[in-house]
């Protein structure tokens, strides 16, 4: 993959939640331009790989968030200073198991 398209990116905060927590599972929080830039919207699913796994995570697209940067939620695998990618799953293309790439 290019290194300009998929640029590594920071993780500046990382939130565990706990089984109380209204709001739960994997998220992204990614700048503008870093999201427009790996063809994200706000809602959707994207990869997340840390360097020890990647998991789907639903991205949220937020202006505070400084570029380079994201924070996240219940994503296992990566923490914070680490560098992840971000990644829109291809979910159109099938790999010879009828399965589909990330």
């Amino acid at each position: 993959m290019d290194e300009t398209i998929n640029r590594p990116l920071r993780v500046a905060r990382l939130h565990a939640t706990s089984r109380n927590d209204a709001e739960r599972g994997p998220a992204i929080w990614i700048h503008p331009e870093d999201a427009r830039e790996r063809l994200l919207m706000d809602g959707e699913l994207a990869w997340v790989y840390g360097p020890r796994r990647h998991e789907l995570a639903e991205v949220h697209v937020d202006p505070e968030i400084k570029k380079g940067d994201v924070f996240l939620r219940d994503v296992v695998g990566a923490a914070p200073s680490e560098i992840v990618r971000v990644i829109k799953p291809d979910l159109d293309r099938r790999d010879k198991r009828g399965g589909h790439f990330a």
